[in-house]
């Protein structure tokens, strides 16, 4: 049967690190870890003291200090593997991870996917025939000698390079061998491991040379498997569930990606967010459990390519896939407040909050500091809410445990409306109709960046008109955002028409309404 020797490399999170190596060896499997020597000793010796009585940890025979695009990276998992074959004679597979890898599917599953698949899985394509490169250095990677870290040292990273171009100080590839390039997350069985260890004695020189090639990690192993084991015993893949957005940024994933996961053909998925504390909980006790069934649909990295790579007419960003796979529910009722004056709609909820059992957030999309529970990470950045708007709305309704929700939204997000307006919750707008000033757009034009304290009086007046028109323009883009449920307050109305609006909105009572609406200064700048 097989049994999994996981060689972790790490730099963070001691306690992260603490928790997956008890979770990953609590079904018999084995782990071999190296910690960053950039990294503080006494958080290694955390990890080192609170691991050390378990038997299927070890650690990698020499720390060194790790950089991104450096043979580091590939000599501190060499240490790590190493130190795995020692130490776990009974070792059929090493396994490749990172602090953001979890799995996704049981031990018991993954033994059994193992034995039933003698051979290696490791991304293994043609450095130069394949497009696995789509931007940026491709045969100057290897041509050239490589000798600082790109990130860190930029400035000396080109100097070296233009240099050796400017006097044609190129260089050989080994004869013998074809370089290949693909993902570093790989899983070797062990013969295919004790085979390269041992080339590496005998061949310093393959060495050498890829100590001074550019981003190693992608091309050191996965040219040396290809080397020396047959074509027909690789499986040309990743069992570690990974993705790139469209902006070339790994996809992060958050606390209600755990169903999407688990239905991926992989064993692993890379990265969790560390602050979905939600989703490595489950991940974390889904390990070592028993007779699970997994139902593998893997459609998450077609759908993904789709739906991010078409965009959405009218809308800023392409629907991501968590999105259409997790629309609010038929039987929610999603209630947007629209006004430009965020303090008007602050007030107006604080008194629907204040007078009904509905939960109301306030500017989420548009305020970084907007009040919010922990939802895993997703609710950070005003980026990632925009970006993933319908699960960070699903999880506000499954954290307040309710049917019904009040969001305060700008005249300036129509394609946030638009969105929820296609869902199959039901979406209610109320926009409020606020008059404007010339001292307040004045104000406006400053707080969006128009005009600056010392811009001329004359300059700003000429904008009013156009921030006028803007306003009128996004006004009119809410009434034809593609709700039938569009409603409107007037700072112009009298209270008994807004109250009757408000009735309506909300679906409450007289009454009520006339309680939320009981604000003389609602309007007051």
């Amino acid at each position: 049967m097989a049994k999994i020797a996981y060689i972790l490399l790490c730099h963070k999170d001691p306690d992260a690190i603490i928790s997956q190596a008890e979770q990953l060896t609590a079904a018999g499997d084995c782990m071999a870890i190296h910690f960053d020597a950039r990294s503080r000793d006494a958080d290694y010796d955390r990890i080192r003291t609170a691991l050390k009585d378990n038997p299927n940890v070890t650690f990698a025979t020499r720390r060194i200090k790790c950089g991104w695009g450096e043979w580091s990276l590939v000599q501190a998992t060499l240490y790590a593997l190493q130190a795995a074959v020692d130490a776990f004679p009974r070792a059929t597979h090493f396994y490749m991870l990172s602090g953001d890898c979890m799995a996704i599917k049981t031990a018991e599953y993954a033994h059994r996917f193992l034995d039933q698949n003698d051979r290696d899985f490791i991304e293994s394509h043609d450095f130069f025939e394949s497009d696995w490169i789509k931007t940026g250095m491709k045969e100057d990677r290897l041509i050239y000698r490589h000798y600082f870290n790109e990130r860190t040292q930029s400035g000396r990273f080109y100097a070296s390079f233009e240099l050796q171009k400017r006097f044609g100080l190129t260089r050989d590839i080994p004869h013998d061998i074809q370089v290949m390039i693909g993902s570093q997350w790989w899983c070797l069985r062990r013969r295919t491991v004790e085979m390269i260890l041992d080339f590496l004695r005998q061949r310093r020189d393959v060495i050498k040379f890829f100590s001074t090639t550019w981003i190693p990690d992608e091309t050191f192993f996965q040219t040396l498997v290809r080397h020396l084991i047959p074509k027909h015993e690789i499986d040309n893949r990743t069992l570690t569930f990974l993705m790139f957005s469209d902006y070339g940024m790994p996809v992060t994933f958050y606390n209600d990606h755990y169903d999407l996961l688990l239905g991926q053909d992989y064993l692993f998925a890379r990265k969790i967010s560390p602050e979905a504390h939600d989703l490595k909980e489950k991940l974390g006790q889904l390990y070592s459990s028993e007779g699970v069934d997994f139902q593998i649909s893997d459609e998450g990295r077609n759908l993904y390519s789709f739906l991010a790579g078409r965009g959405r007419v009218g809308r800023r960003f392409g629907q991501r896939f968590w999105e259409t796979g997790n629309t609010l529910g038929a039987e929610r009722e999603l209630f947007l407040i629209v006004c430009k004056k965020w303090h008007v709609a602050k007030r107006l909820v604080d008194q629907i909050a204040s007078e009904t059992d509905i939960p109301c957030v306030e500017y989420l999309f548009n305020e970084q500091d907007t009040p919010l529970p922990d939802l895993g990470g997703i609710e950070t950045t005003l980026l990632k809410r925009s970006r993933h708007r319908r699960a960070v709305i699903q999880m506000l309704f499954d954290h307040f445990e309710t049917d019904q929700l009040v969001v305060c939204v700008d005249p300036s997000n129509a394609d946030i409306v638009q969105d929820f307006c296609a869902d199959q919750s039901k979406t209610h707008v109320l926009e409020i109709e606020c008059e404007y000033s010339d001292e307040y757009l004045v104000g406006h034009a400053r707080r969006v960046g128009l005009a600056g304290e010392s811009t001329p009086a004359e300059t700003v007046e000429r904008l009013l008109p156009t921030i006028r028109n803007d306003m009128a323009y996004e006004s009119e883009q809410i009434r034809n955002a593609g709700t039938e449920q569009y409603l409107r307050i007037r700072e112009t109305a009298d209270r008994t028409e807004n109250e009757a609006t408000i009735a309506e909105f909300l679906d409450v009572s007289e009454e009520k309404a006339q309680a939320v609406m009981r604000l003389d200064y609602l309007f007051v700048d």
